[in-house]
């Protein structure tokens, strides 16, 4: 399903802002069953590569797709990065665009958020849909940030964050407490408290890692 609609992208029968066909006429075209169309959709959606609005259908998103970027994975394979080298970008790069989104941001990437944060703990039970929609809200407070240079390096991150943790998502057992994590981001985003935004993400980022037993070293944690 996803090469599928890769080919369509690079044909440009696909368009930014287009809407894809309904659930059981993409299936039949695509040979596949719904669910695994549903699933096919949510890594898309998941890359920032469709956009699913509830009640309207699922459109191709705005802007240029990540499908045909290189990936974080395939560099990291090449050049050996390790998984506490990602924790730690994602530290210095989120806690820093939390605090430019609750200065910056707007109503729209609040009511986002807040959507995004609503539909994590609804999902507490399907750890593969809970984190599709983690992985959203890590995307819209990027472009919350006001800044298109760093929300596009989130981008990469997020897509190689997603495409890796979506492998081993099912074994989590905090997404609870994650979740409350996300809702006080949040909170902290809408009320303009950036100190406060920068600290909650600092701190959700460095409980994430522990949870995955991804820690850095500890040859490297004291230099």
């Amino acid at each position: 399903m996803v090469n599928h609609v890769r080919s369509l992208l690079e044909k440009g029968a696909l368009q930014p802002g287009d809407k894809i066909p309904p659930e059981r006429e993409f299936a039949r075209e695509l040979q596949i069953s719904r669910a695994s169309l549903r699933t096919g959709i949510g890594y898309l959606a998941a890359m920032g590569v469709m956009k699913i609005k509830h009640g309207v259908g699922t459109f191709v998103s705005e802007g240029p797709p990540e499908l045909g970027k290189s990936s974080l994975s395939l560099l990291g394979a090449l050049h050996g990065f390790q998984s506490w080298h990602m924790f730690e970008a994602r530290i210095i790069l989120e806690s820093n665009l939390a605090a430019l989104a609750a200065e910056r941001g707007k109503g729209e990437h609040q009511v986002a958020m807040a959507e995004e944060v609503g539909e994590m703990f609804a999902s507490l039970d399907s750890p593969g849909e809970y984190l599709i929609h983690d992985v959203m809200f890590h995307r819209i407070i990027a472009q919350a940030s006001g800044n298109p240079i760093l929300a596009a390096i989130m981008e990469t991150i997020t897509s190689s964050m997603y495409d890796k943790r979506r492998k081993t998502v099912e074994r989590a057992t905090d997404l609870r407490e994650s979740a409350e994590m996300h809702r006080e981001i949040y909170r902290a985003i809408r009320s303009r408290k950036s100190q406060e935004a920068r600290r909650l993400m600092e701190n959700h980022l460095q409980m994430a890692q522990t949870a995955q037993g991804m820690e850095r070293p500890a040859e490297r944690r004291n230099k």
